[in-house]
């Protein structure tokens, strides 16, 4: 299973496109405007299978930069998989590395320091605001300076999560917020290029559907190697009850009633489904889990420094660059082979209820 999880974006971009090419997709490339490492054009792909239009699978990649290796390797897999069978009747549309510059630069934001999925807001809402608690916590959480060779990050850490609680301390840090444009989880002042684009398109890309299930993939949140299907928006009645028959019960947490998420703004499924581009749209944001919240967000902190503050080629940068990328996707065999197989599986689930109709 590790041999479908690429080095680095300019790998996987190559590897996806040639996949894709071998099954007949239709491909598309669209340029978010900046280079990569390389100093080559950076840009997300859109592969499009010819398959039955009214009812469409959707899965997505890299919404979240550096979680892309892990996306990739999904999209990777399944295309590999169908290569060796039979491509599904349903029309499949992949999505693949949304968030280029974020995936090229081992990121989890885009080229402006926004995180994407805080940057979906839906028509009334401003760029504008922070969480309460989020502007006491600024200078912990973005020190004007490059990361230290050592610091007691987890003591201050357990120090805040014993005076505000874990639950309360996640929603002000991660809700999301558009004071603080070199801080985490800035969600920007105003629609990024990936938005625009896919504003522009998904209602070509997804033209006479009926019905869509749409799996986006990201790391990071819960328990080592498991999975939890995360819903930002309001569900409805057949909503729930079809992601409880697709899934299973216990697979899915709306914000509402979520031990391991938080009620965040800006997300990528609320934007999604309020754009209403099917009649039936289910959303799910696949979180497989990684490292502890406290170690993902001290690596987010200093990835964050060592880009605002650090130069590229200081050892600090380096450092935090690998850290991240190991953070969101781990180099452990037995993790990737885990979450490939049950990503497989996710994927199965959806075709199957998209057959079923």
């Amino acid at each position: 299973m590790s041999s479908y999880f690429s080095q680095n974006y300019a790998e996987a971009q190559r590897r996806f496109r040639a996949a894709a090419t071998r099954l007949g997709f239709a491909i598309e490339s669209h340029s978010i405007g900046v280079n990569g490492p390389d100093g080559s054009e950076l840009a997300f792909d859109v592969a499009c299978s010819s398959g039955d239009s009214a009812n469409v699978l959707v899965v997505s990649s890299g919404v979240h930069g550096v979680e892309g290796y892990f996306g990739s390797a999904v999209q990777m897999a399944i295309l590999d998989r169908w290569s060796e069978g039979q491509l599904p009747q349903t029309k499949i549309v992949l999505l693949h590395g949304l968030n280029a510059y974020g995936f090229a630069w081992d990121r989890r934001f885009n080229e402006d320091n926004v995180d994407p999925n805080r940057n979906f807001l839906l028509p009334g809402q401003p760029f504008e605001g922070s969480p309460p608690g989020y502007a006491e916590l600024d200078p912990f959480l973005n020190p004007k300076r490059p990361p230290a060779s050592w610091e007691p990050f987890t003591a201050k850490a357990a120090w805040l999560i014993m005076q505000h609680g874990m639950k309360k301390l996640r929603s002000a840090i991660a809700t999301g917020q558009y004071d603080y444009p070199q801080g985490l989880f800035f969600g920007g002042k105003g629609a990024s290029r990936m938005q625009t684009i896919l504003q522009q398109n998904m209602p070509r890309w997804l033209e006479g559907s009926q019905q869509v299930v749409h799996l986006d993939f990201h790391t990071g949140l819960g328990e080592s190697g498991t999975w939890k299907l995360l819903i930002d928006y309001k569900l409805t009645d057949l909503q729930r009850e079809t992601l409880a028959k697709t899934f299973g019960t216990d697979s899915f947490e709306a914000n509402d009633d979520s031990e391991i998420a938080y009620d965040a703004r800006g997300g990528f499924g609320q934007w999604c489904v309020a754009q209403q581009f099917a009649p039936k749209y289910l959303f799910a944001c696949a979180e497989f889990g990684t490292y502890s919240p406290v170690k993902v967000l001290a690596g987010l902190r200093a990835e964050n420094q060592a880009h605002h503050w650090g130069k590229p080629e200081d050892a600090s940068t380096v450092k935090a660059k690998q850290r991240l990328k190991e953070l969101f996707c781990p180099a452990s065999p037995a993790w990737r082979t885990t979450v490939i197989e049950q990503s497989e599986k996710l994927i199965d689930r959806s075709l199957e209820k998209l057959a079923d109709r």
